[in-house]
């Protein structure tokens, strides 16, 4: 079975800041775009970000899997934050991750530790 990613704020940053390494640009550029309805708010709601810096974020965001926050979403949503000291836009991207049963590709690993059933990789350690 093809291992599904869900694609974290920060790995879209790195995209487009060109800081992933070579490795990582490998295995992102194999995958189906696929993020969360935070992710697409969190990266084109760049504070004071130009028509010319968004313009390639928006056609990334065309072409990505937008996963929407659904009554199930929610749920997760709740159980995690009940469980776990952690932000609201963080869990819900660990909800739609898990409730969509796809891993979580994320650089940011320790915000996510301690998630029950949460399968998070870092493409900066591959």
């Amino acid at each position: 079975m093809e291992q599904k990613y869900l694609i974290d704020t920060n790995i879209i940053i790195a995209i487009f800041s060109k800081t992933l390494p070579d490795d990582a640009k490998k295995f992102v550029a194999n995958l189906s775009p696929i993020i969360s309805a935070v992710t697409y708010i969190e990266t084109l709601g760049w504070h004071k970000a130009t028509n010319e810096q968004l313009a390639p974020l928006k056609d990334f965001m065309s072409k990505a899997t937008i996963l929407p926050i659904d009554h199930l979403v929610i749920e997760k949503t709740i159980l995690i934050r009940q469980q776990k000291k952690i932000g609201l836009g963080d869990a819900i991207i660990a909800a739609t991750s898990l409730v969509h049963h796809f891993n979580l590709l994320t650089r940011n690993t320790s915000d996510f530790k301690n998630i029950t059933g949460l399968n998070v990789v870092n493409p900066y350690s591959l």
